[in-house]
């Protein structure tokens, strides 16, 4: 089983979001066990230093090598806590795309740098102290980083840990356990109440309920019976359930769901990229301030010790650490949350755009309905609509005809027996007929009556008029005599369509209808449905031109079933398949919705205009951040008595980092249920 092993490994050793280049080969972990020994080490180093001395009026035990603690703490410190950084500096130097790491190291080696020269006999005040709070503040700063992503970014990881690692195949009349690995397409296994499903199949024994959370967002158990479809990682209910494997490893629903998240999160977006940029120029922006903070301070006629201080502070303050961290904290939450209600993005920079769309496009068939016959209405003459329905059912159940099947399924929806038939005969291009109690009825095509010159009431002869003007589908229940009854059947409109319609206008998006169906169908669907704008008659290979002429007047969305839509789902700004259930791996599409449920399209529009809105708001705050920032740094206020250390710089650096991080985070809050 190479390619199981190859995806659980993927999701173990994923570049972590948000990380690039600057955290590879780096763990939460790594700067968690530096920070602890880091701090330890900080102790001393504060209790010897001689500027905490002068602040708090004590003096340190004095003892023979005691002026020599600091600068071997401190180098230490550097060497331990800070040769992180250094290394981070170095990878992004050899890439020559110098940013936050390549500031940090630079700051903490001047530092370092300067304070030994001091201890080595160079006039002026050592910087031990704020060299080692600057590292402790930056090594907490990447911990708190790479745990929240990492966090984020886990999210479906997590799921496979519950997986089980064997189940329960059965060979003849006996079931052994042998590991999922082994399990292979045809195979039929067991699954017992309260076990979670190892592999993708089909019920073909037993009754049960299933808990899909993970996979739809909908925690209400699903019915499972015989010819349901199950899927790897749902936990079983109440029943046991003989499953034939129809996916295992890489092809199951699951790995395929964590395979588009963890592309969703790894891929870049035009915002990561001006992000990115932005963290660059801020390198060398920082640089040539601190530069020329040192040398305005020196030609103001301060200490070198104080105009380095101030240099130092702005390289620490204006590390792009809030900026690294603004995209990617919001992709991967976004990613997680989508997900997590059965949405997966497989373009992101789609998923971006779909904030500005003005047109959502829905195939009918299948997306907006059903796609299969449901009966709409009863006209019945001298006989209950229930009798009527009841006989018909009782010679449908003997027919294969789709429209027989919505017959039957209709009167069984009713809790009606249908009447048992004798004497049952297909009469091919009319209908059928059969004898039920002793009296001898057709079931067919209305023309079939005329055929036969029976008499139709009045009443159902508006009834069938009613229902052509309608497009619907027609079948008539006949005796020897004259029509009885009239069975308008239509596709099912799916009764989550309404409420989608209705949001999408709340949302200032018009709902557009495309469909091959004759005129009177779409617009009976399109009035059901509150839609104003539809196209009848639309061939399949006419719906791109159509989204292509929608996209000249705005952006516009193309939701269909995947399958025959594929042209029309790649010229739309934002291509959506519908209903992908398990078949997740629909290449055509830059959204795809695990459900049937046209309202996942309002929620993928609600998220990525609530993730556009993040990803702004935490760029303006990085941005903004720096802009007050740097002056502060290069002592602007130090005429009011305000100078901010490199230690307070690093906390304000962190503190920024903090607060795009929590409303990263504050987007799970989006309410899209």
């Amino acid at each position: 089983m190479k390619h199981e092993k190859h995806a659980h490994t993927a999701h173990a050793h994923a570049p972590e979001p948000g990380g690039h280049d600057k955290h590879e080969g780096h763990t939460p972990e790594l700067f968690r066990d530096r920070f602890f020994v880091s701090l330890l080490l900080t102790l001393p180093i504060l209790y010897f230093s001689e500027q905490l001395q002068a602040w708090f009026g004590y003096r340190a035990v004095a003892f023979p090598g005691s002026a020599w603690v600091n600068p071997v703490l401190g180098t230490l410190l550097y060497f331990y806590g800070g040769w992180v950084f250094v290394q981070g500096a170095r990878h992004e130097l050899a890439a020559r795309a110098p940013g936050m790491m390549t500031l940090i190291s630079l700051a903490i080696t001047v530092a370092y740098t300067y304070s030994l020269a001091v201890s080595f006999g160079l006039p002026g005040t050592p910087f031990y102290w704020e060299l080692a709070t600057l590292i402790d503040v930056m090594l907490l700063g990447h911990w708190i980083e790479m745990a929240s992503v990492r966090s984020a970014s886990r999210a479906l990881e997590a799921l496979t840990k519950l997986m089980p690692s064997t189940a329960r195949r059965i060979v003849g009349d006996r079931v052994e356990e042998v590991p999922v690995s082994a399990l292979r397409p045809g195979d039929r296994i067991l699954i017992r109440p309260g076990e979670q499903v190892p592999a993708d199949g089909e019920v073909i024994e037993g009754a049960s309920s299933m808990n899909e959370a993970f996979l739809t967002g909908e925690s209400r158990p699903v019915p499972k019976g015989v010819g349901d479809e199950v899927v790897a990682g749902a936990v079983n209910g109440e029943g046991a359930l003989t499953v034939r494997v129809t996916r295992t490893g890489e092809a199951t629903t699951l790995n395929q769901i964590m395979r588009l998240v963890e592309e969703a999160q790894a891929s870049r977006s035009r915002f990561q990229a001006l992000a990115d940029r932005a963290a660059g120029w801020l390198f060398y922006i920082a640089v040539a301030a601190g530069a020329l903070t040192l040398g305005v301070w020196l030609a103001l006629g301060q200490e070198f010790n104080f105009a380095l201080t101030l240099a130092v502070t702005v390289l620490v303050i204006a590390c792009p650490h809030a900026l690294g961290l603004a995209i990617p904290l919001v992709t991967v939450n976004a990613t997680g949350l989508s997900a997590r209600h059965g949405i997966l993005v497989r373009n992101r920079e789609a998923f971006e755009r779909a904030r500005n769309i003005r047109f959502v496009a829905f195939d009918k068939t299948g997306t907006l309905t059903e796609g299969r016959f449901g009966v709409r209405a009863i006209y019945a003459e001298d006989l209950e609509a229930d009798q009527a329905l009841a006989v018909a059912a009782g010679l449908e159940a003997l027919s294969e005809h789709p429209l027989a099947e919505a017959i039957v399924e209709e009167a069984a929806r009713r809790a009606l027996e249908p009447r048992k038939a004798e004497q049952f005969q297909a009469v091919p291009g009319k209908g059928v007929e059969g004898v039920v109690q002793g009296r001898r009825y057709r079931v067919g095509r209305p023309e079939w009556a005329q055929e036969l010159g029976l008499a139709v009431p009045e009443a159902l002869a508006r009834g069938l008029m009613e229902a052509e003007d309608r497009g619907e589908s027609v079948v008539a229940l006949m005796d020897e005599d004259r029509v009885l009854a009239f069975i308008a059947l239509a596709d099912r409109v799916r009764e989550t369509a309404k409420e989608a319609v209705r949001r999408l206008k709340a949302l200032g998006v018009t709902p557009v209808m495309i469909t091959g169906d004759a005129e009177a169908v779409a617009r009976t669907v399109a009035a059901e449905l509150g839609l104003d704008r539809y196209y009848a008659r639309v061939l399949p290979q006419d719906k791109a031109r159509i989204v292509r002429e929608l996209k000249g007047v705005g952006p516009t969305a193309f939701v269909g079933d995947g399958i025959n839509d594929a042209p029309a789902l790649l010229e739309a700004d934002l291509g959506v398949a519908i209903g992908a259930g398990t078949n997740v791996a629909i290449e055509s599409a830059d959204l795809v919705l695990i459900e049937n449920d046209p309202v996942d399209v309002v929620r993928a529009l609600v998220l990525a205009r609530a993730t556009y809105a993040k990803m702004v708001q935490n760029l303006f705050w990085a941005t903004g951040y720096n802009a007050v920032a740097l002056p502060l740094a290069a002592g602007v206020a130090y005429p009011w008595g305000i100078v901010l250390s490199p230690a307070v710089g690093a906390l304000f650096m962190s503190l920024s980092t903090v607060i795009v991080a929590l409303n990263a985070i504050a987007l799970r809050r989006v309410r899209l249920a």
